[in-house]
């Protein structure tokens, strides 16, 4: 009976009043004592110190009452928070969130605009740099790529496809998990995704392996634009967004005067490469494509400097990192300006509250690629969830009509680019054939053909024992002829045919006449010898320099609307420069109709892209500021996901008119601009308001 257990002894020792009240039972609790003198007790506490003093209950594995009311306290938040509703603590994390949206912004203005924010704009340009070159690589290439890979008129128009449809997965894709994992992290797997496929694809020779690579190229660039402008604009201050975030979108335009420029002084200079054996073949457009990969790495490399978005950090509740962060920005403001004295003077700034809680899983847990699917799965779950939040009843009248003026800009937009071209070449074939030499009834016997023909038509003519060697046949048809004891050697032939002729006793040695190319043909007594290796395919001979001559030209064009809205998107808003932007391109297209020569459809080109650009940087801007930080990149993907899928039916529906009518893709992209201009001016303004 004098072994008593915890839980009694935990029950006869009562708290009350600051002392311990014991139990009238008989037993000894030391209480009793009497009182010791003052200078005992100043003896026996001499050197003590009353924060260490081991409470006397604690022997018995007692906890100190005081203990016990902190761990609840600690406790009690937590309990609270499984128990609480979600919507309440979606409420207390929004109203978080708010608070931080104008203490982020007193802090940007705190530690200024200056060498940070330009470093950065210049590192994040060459990104933006490199998806603007990736648009016009495939275009550049394809009429030496052709030849190299013998393709198709399908093949190239796939080719051409690919790239855009590798940008619409790519930016759904990598924006959202930008607002997951951050945005420098997803920035430098876009990059690197990027810059190794296209390296690769400039050594590979066959036509599927490289249409592999520039998709999966296409997917890494595409995550580049939602991710560049979510980045840049949440080190901006609201007086300084608009107009940064317009001069960044010139980066655009340096990366098609780049690939124009470097088309054209690379490209022609078929000979810069080398060859093993007769199967490999590095020829000067693989060049081409790895000089055009360099804007990719120099941004790769130079991102690897900049820190994370303090902005994502504080989102994620990573308080002491972003401050950090904010603190370098400070400090390297300042010193370039001089003032390295200025202190950096925010102590704490708000965090919302975390509402979804990640658990690591343990390496005992499953083999390693279950755990590797497991967060994979998680993540993407979180990224669908915040595409379906950007259509929840708050964002979803602002995202609808958002795709609306993306979709009608990308269709017009794209869809005209590609037109531009194709209609010049219309006009120049339509030019060359006008030029077109007719020959009736000729008679040629014992000549020796060894000059190029070009542009002919031949009709019921006849040729005995003569000689074609050494030459070349370039749109030249033989209609109705007859040839008699004559010999082919070593020549060479595009878009050359044979209709209804009679061919006797005649040698072809080492030619590319090949069976196609003799419709209804009688072939007497002929032999066909050591017939060409290579493509069957004629190729049309195109303007090289006249594609980069337009193309060098549509970019430059937009230096002018780019300066403009730069310096007036904070003074007249971003709905009226979309809209303005808008109905003054849908105005140009019906000039379009007058565009009946060459110079005419460049110039309205010219015309057209310097008009439109102005909408495009608005859209950026706006999109950015509607959507909050954690679904900033996610919405500005999904955007620019619908906006490349706008490219893709632009280029196939426009381009399937050229030469049979003008009115239907000038009325579509007019009638596409107005209308997506007239919704625009429906969405609010958001030239007075924080990042949220």
């Amino acid at each position: 009976d004098g072994y008593r257990n915890t839980n009694q002894v935990s029950d006869d020792y009562r708290y009350q009043d600051g002392s311990y009240d014991t139990p009238n039972d008989g037993y000894y609790r030391g209480g009793d004592e009497p009182a010791q003198d003052e200078d005992a007790q100043s003896d026996v506490t001499e050197g003590h110190d009353e924060d260490d003093e081991v409470y006397e209950g604690e022997y018995q594995g007692i906890p100190h009452p005081d203990d016990i009311k902190e761990k609840q306290k600690k406790r009690a938040p937590a309990l609270d928070d499984e128990y609480r509703d979600r919507a309440d603590l979606m409420a207390e994390r929004m109203e978080d969130e708010e608070q931080l949206a104008h203490q982020y912004e007193n802090i940007i203005e705190e530690c200024g605009h200056g060498r940070f924010q330009w470093t950065l704009f210049f590192v994040l340009g060459l990104a933006l740099m490199a998806d603007g070159v990736e648009v016009f690589v495939v275009g550049f290439v394809l009429p030496s790529a052709e030849k190299d890979m013998c393709l198709s008129s399908s093949n190239k128009g796939m080719l051409g496809l690919i790239v855009y449809l590798g940008m619409m997965v790519g930016a759904v894709l990598l924006g959202g998990l930008a607002d997951k994992l951050g945005r420098k992290q997803c920035l430098i797997i876009s990059l690197a995704i990027n810059a190794a496929f296209a390296f690769l694809s400039s050594f590979v020779q066959g036509y599927g392996f490289f249409l592999f690579c520039r998709l999966i190229s296409g997917l890494g660039i595409g995550g580049t634009l939602p991710i560049v402008f979510a980045y840049f604009s949440e080190f901006l201050s609201r007086e300084k967004r608009g107009e940064h975030l317009s001069w960044l979108c010139m980066f655009w335009m340096i990366g098609g005067i780049y690939a124009s420029a470097m088309a054209w002084s690379i490209i022609p200079h078929y000979g810069w490469g080398f060859s093993m054996g007769t199967k490999y073949h590095f020829h000067s457009w693989r060049v081409f494509v790895l000089v055009c990969a360099l804007p990719c790495i120099a941004s790769l490399v130079a991102l690897k400097f900049m820190p994370e978005s303090p902005r994502f950090l504080l989102e994620i509740g990573k308080h002491d990192e972003a401050w950090m962060i904010l603190k370098q920005v400070h400090d390297t403001n300042m010193r370039a300006k001089g003032e390295p004295e200025r202190v950096f003077t925010v102590s704490y700034i708000k965090t919302p509250k975390q509402v979804d809680e990640f658990i690591e899983i343990q390496s005992s847990t499953g083999t390693w690629y279950q755990r590797w699917l497991v967060r994979i799965t998680t993540t993407l779950k979180q990224v669908w969830d915040n595409v379906l939040y950007c259509l929840t009843a708050q964002y979803r009248m602002n995202t609808l009509m958002l795709a609306v003026v993306w979709f009608t800009m990308a269709l017009s937009y794209y869809g005209l680019i590609v037109w531009f071209p194709d209609m010049i070449r219309y006009f120049q074939d339509e030019a060359y054939e006008s030029r077109v030499k007719i020959f009736d009834e000729e008679e040629v016997s014992h000549f020796t053909f060894n000059f190029t023909l070009e542009n002919q038509i031949h009709r019921n003519g006849e040729y005995r024992n003569d000689k074609f060697i050494g030459m070349k046949f370039k749109e030249v048809r033989f209609e109705d002829s007859l040839f008699e004891d004559c010999y082919f050697e070593d020549v060479r032939s595009s878009e050359t045919f044979f209709e209804n002729c009679t061919i006797i006793s005649t040698v072809f040695y080492n030619t590319d006449l090949y069976e196609h190319k003799f419709i209804n043909c009688r072939l007497i007594n002929s032999t066909f010898m050591k017939e060409k290796e290579g493509c069957h395919i004629d190729f049309e001979e195109d303007n090289d320099f006249l594609i980069y001559l337009v193309s060098f030209l549509g970019s430059l064009s937009v230096l002018p609307g780019n300066i403009i809205s730069a310096l007036l998107m904070d003074k007249i808003g971003r709905i009226k420069m979309i809209g303005g932007s808008m109905l003054i391109s849908a105005v140009c297209c019906f000039f379009l109709f007058f565009g009946n020569s060459e110079s005419a459809m460049i110039g309205w080109q010219c015309l057209f892209c310097g008009a439109s650009i102005a909408a495009w940087n608005a859209l950026d801007v706006i999109t950015v500021e509607l959507y909050p930080t954690d679904k900033r990149a996610t919405a500005f993907g999904i955007l620019n996901g619908l906006c490349k899928f706008g490219a893709i039916l632009g280029n196939s529906i426009f381009s399937s008119f050229v030469g049979i009518t003008k009115v239907v893709p000038i009325l579509l992209a007019s009638s596409a601009l107005v209308g997506g201009g007239l919704l625009a001016l429906r969405l609010p303004e958001t030239r007075e308001q924080v990042l949220m």
